[in-house]
């Protein structure tokens, strides 16, 4: 099973790998908090929150999980017309850049960090619209090999240009010579974030 900084380097690796849904697939781990008036620790730790400007409080995982909602819809509405969903995308950009042979089903598990049956049900429906198939292990005979097909392929790339096109939207909010600081900044951020996962007691 990977290890959680992997799962944090895609987070906020996403800008500089081209893919913004790394971020969403991270991001959605996070809680929700619906109602802006419940405060935040209903949802995880209050941390003390960061000043700023305008004298409102800020804090980082009510930041992430905004952000992650914003970009989630986003995505989801403008690749609705190729019949796929965020995370279907995200499964084919791992079957896209892993082993031509295709990976395990635990793989794809471990990888999307989720469970078992979320990811049966998702490659289910991703198999009867012609998007990828299954295929029995050479090696382990309880295992299946999960391939991507060309309609899948298709769909991916097409997506892909959709997803480019929203980070470009998203980046432009920031002048052109600050958006590298703010990635750097936010790679130490996601290492930080890894380091504290790894110490958490009693794993």
């Amino acid at each position: 099973m990977l290890s959680n900084n992997t799962y944090t380097y895609y987070f906020f690796g996403f800008f500089r790998s081209f893919d913004i849904l790394f971020f969403i697939q991270f991001a959605s781990l996070l809680p929700v908090v619906k109602d802006r008036k419940v405060n935040a620790r209903l949802a995880m730790p209050d941390p003390s929150p960061v000043s700023s400007t305008n004298g409102a409080p800020k804090r980082l995982p009510v930041l992430l999980r905004r952000a992650w909602y914003g970009l989630n819809q986003a995505f989801r509405q403008r690749i609705a017309h190729l019949g796929i969903t965020p995370d279907q995308y995200i499964i084919l950009r791992w079957l896209s850049e892993g082993d031509p042979q295709g990976l395990t089903q635990r793989t794809l598990t471990d990888l999307m960090a989720s469970d078992p049956n979320t990811i049966t049900s998702t490659i289910t429906r991703m198999e009867k619209n012609g998007l990828i198939a299954r295929k029995p292990h050479e090696q382990d005979k309880r295992a299946n090999r999960v391939k991507i097909l060309p309609a899948g392929r298709r769909a991916f790339e097409k997506a892909r240009k959709i997803a480019m096109g929203l980070q470009e939207n998203v980046l432009a909010i920031l002048p052109q010579n600050r958006r590298e600081k703010f990635l750097d900044e936010l790679e130490e951020i996601a290492n930080s974030c890894g380091a504290v996962l790894e110490k958490t007691p009693g794993k």
